[in-house]
């Protein structure tokens, strides 16, 4: 029997926090004794907020955290956790695998729990994950979720892929609450592609709704944005039926409905006209879309794989197309079958 008594988190943003939130609720040790959730922050005054209030006051205010959450700037901390949940930003990703490195026991479960493609490479996280540690265990967290609801219990369920099932349920059995329900799925590319596009789909949605074009409009971009997604997703070798799970649309659902998201507001504040450095000076979390967007389009590029909204997104947080000329060229595309 696999135990998981000290588990750890690199990247103390919302998402991460909420995690450790999530892994100090959850099934402790076999004696009874409380788990240790050791959490990674870069930044000291985080660490100083966690050990000392009990609160990221930086990024989840207002939320009282477990007791037994450590936070620490030492990755070397991480070095005795029975599995690490990855939650720094992906454009960070491989910044973060290469600090843990020294400090990974060889078969560690490793949980990529961001959401994106890396840019330069337009490789998937997995993909990096295997490059700077090949010696560690992959798994994959995602799906629909906010992560205030998540650290103050509101139920939520997600995805979990790992190749080897029994591992899978296991890490399910440690993570899993009455209120944060992980699925299983053998598919880590699947639940990766979902998560990474979804957040590029967000923005489009957004500026809809900033431009006041109307909920058909929206249905329709949320749509064939699905079939971008899973033109992408089978492409890559993803399977169907991941792609139209928790992870791929039950994730762009709900990214793609609610101001919470991220990346739906910041394509909202695009719509209603204002620039996105405007948007971005204003705030003090990443917002994965505006980063993955090139990258996305790049992969698709890559493997022949047509994504026009992507394309439209990718157009304006770079700058080469304003909003109104971006919503112009997806209307006037030449009309076509919905299956292709």
């Amino acid at each position: 029997m696999l135990k998981f008594d000290h588990i750890g988190v690199v990247g103390a943003g919302a998402w991460g926090t909420a995690l450790a939130q999530v892994c100090a609720r959850a099934k402790g040790t076999e004696s009874g004794s409380a788990r240790r959730v050791t959490l990674w922050a870069r930044e000291s005054e985080i660490v100083e907020s966690v050990n000392h209030t009990h609160e990221n006051k930086t990024f989840l205010p207002g939320i009282t955290l477990e007791p037994s959450i450590t936070a620490t700037s030492d990755m070397g901390a991480m070095a005795d956790a029975g599995a690490i949940l990855m939650v720094t930003p992906a454009q960070f990703m491989r910044a973060s695998l290469e600090a843990l490195r020294p400090h990974l026991k060889a078969g560690t479960p490793v949980l990529l729990c961001a959401k994106g493609v890396e840019q330069g490479t337009h490789k998937l996280l997995t993909e990096v994950l295997a490059e700077v540690l090949p010696a560690a265990t992959p798994a994959v967290l995602s799906g629909p979720s906010f992560a205030g609801e998540v650290a103050r219990g509101l139920p939520t369920a997600v995805t979990l892929a790992c190749a080897d099932e029994a591992l899978a349920n296991a890490l399910m059995q440690a993570i899993g609450l009455p209120t944060f329900r992980p699925y299983y799925s053998p598919d880590l590319i699947g639940a990766e592609v979902g998560g990474a596009v979804k957040n590029v789909l967000a923005i489009a949605c957004g500026i809809v709704e900033g431009k006041k074009l109307g909920a058909s409009a929206r249905a329709a971009l949320t749509t064939r944005g699905f079939a971008e997604m899973t033109r992408l997703g089978l492409a890559l070798g993803a399977r169907a039926e991941t792609l139209a799970g928790l992870s791929g649309l039950g994730d762009l659902v709900l990214t793609c409905n609610s101001p919470q998201s991220r990346n739906m507001s910041l394509g909202l504040a695009l719509g209603e006209g204002k620039t996105l450095a405007e948007i971005m000076s204003s705030r003090n979390a990443v917002t994965e879309g505006v980063h993955s967007a090139n990258a996305v389009v790049g992969l698709g590029k890559i493997h022949k794989i047509e994504m026009p909204i992507a394309e439209a997104v990718a157009s304006v947080v770079t700058g080469q197309s304003s909003v109104d000329d971006a919503i112009l060229a997806l209307l006037t595309r030449p009309f076509k079958s919905e299956i292709s």
